[in-house]
């Protein structure tokens, strides 16, 4: 476990660096977006990856560690927006974005650590492509409660499959850095 707790740390620290040069390129455009829109980008990034494994072509050039990479962000940015909902305020300092990313990369890390131990790490059987589908299937499930307005009977919330989606991602990273 304590592995597992290193190597996610390590991608999870790559995927926070290019989020933060991104943020000072750009500063907190992403604001813009609606959880639904983010959703939406984590479900094209994760297709991606899913049409590059199948055809074995990338045209484009970003590889699916890139993708990968974009899931895990594009999943930080929607628990930021959960938890920013009804603020109007778009651009964030670098300094709060920082705050912001790390307090929800914390959270879903304790989730991961929780899950992991429950689970025995059954995710080091499994295959990139597997993962793949199950951030699709949780995207799937993102949509519905979206398109029911939030509404669910016995399901968890968006922010607990936000946190699934990401874990699975990072998942993905560290095992494509093993066979690297």
């Amino acid at each position: 476990m304590s592995q597992t707790s290193s190597q996610y740390q390590a991608e999870l620290d790559k995927c926070r660096s290019l989020f933060l040069k991104k943020t000072s390129d750009y500063g907190t455009a992403w604001r813009i977006l609606r959880t639904s829109s983010l959703t939406d980008q984590i479900f094209i990034k994760a297709q991606r990856i899913r049409t590059i494994q199948e055809s074995g072509e990338n045209k484009v050039g970003e590889g699916i560690e890139d993708e990968f990479i974009g899931i895990v962000n594009y999943g930080i940015m929607a628990l930021i927006q959960i938890e920013k909902a009804g603020e109007g305020e778009l651009e964030l300092s670098l300094e709060e974005v920082t705050t912001l990313y790390d307090k929800h990369s914390t959270i879903t890390f304790d989730l991961m650590l929780k899950k992991n131990h429950d689970y025995g790490e059954a995710w080091r059987d499994m295959r990139v492509s597997s993962l793949c589908d199950l951030i699709l299937m949780k995207i799937l499930r993102v949509k519905q409660i979206e398109d029911n307005e939030g509404a669910t009977i016995v399901s968890e919330g968006i922010d607990a499959n936000y946190m699934d989606m990401i874990n699975y991602a990072i998942f993905a990273l560290i095992k494509m850095s093993e066979k690297s």
